[in-house]
């Protein structure tokens, strides 16, 4: 486990699974949210979304990334990986923790995103966003990852039972 690619919906914990993972293994974290933004929700082009991506897989022997970029991205991604973690929890576990991290935003900073992306505005697009990964893109991602599962360590978490477990297993301490 050297190349990890993190993806699943929002809410499911990846942020915090691949801090702890990245500690754990000495391994250089990089957030696709952070590439993809700037400071007050101001996106990225295309073009400085790839080229950081391409730098990202090609500057550093071990890697993990964090979040989605587009498809031809995650393709890029899975093909350079050597591990897959699909965080994939039933949409009301999405959605509680979700919220509970925008209503903490409140009161907590964010590290996650870039300086002056205030979460709790976004909550309302964050939630339809989350149905809509659920519903219409989640079969095609679970189909992207396999098509890439092939001589890579595909992990699909389908519980915060199974996320809890593995962090056990994978970084011890934390």
């Amino acid at each position: 486990m050297g190349r990890v690619a993190v993806i699943g919906n929002a809410g499911g914990g990846k942020s915090t699974l691949c801090r702890k993972l990245s500690l754990a293994k000495g391994i250089p974290l990089y957030s696709i949210d952070k590439v993809q933004w700037k400071a007050g929700w101001v996106r990225a082009s295309p073009q400085e979304i790839r080229q950081r991506h391409e730098e990202i897989l090609s500057s550093n022997q071990k890697w993990i990334i964090d979040g989605w970029g587009g498809w031809d991205d995650l393709k890029t991604r899975f093909a350079a990986a050597d591990t897959i973690i699909f965080v994939d929890f039933p949409l009301w576990v999405h959605y509680w923790w979700g919220f509970k991290r925008q209503f903490a935003s409140l009161f907590v900073k964010n590290t996650d995103f870039p300086e002056g992306c205030l979460l709790w505005p976004k909550t309302l697009e964050l939630f339809n966003l989350m149905w809509v990964i659920h519903c219409d893109i989640r079969p095609h991602l679970s189909q992207l990852i396999d098509s890439f599962g092939e001589g890579r360590l595909v992990i699909h978490l389908r519980s915060p039972k199974e996320l809890r477990r593995f962090i056990r297993e994978q970084c011890p301490g934390s």
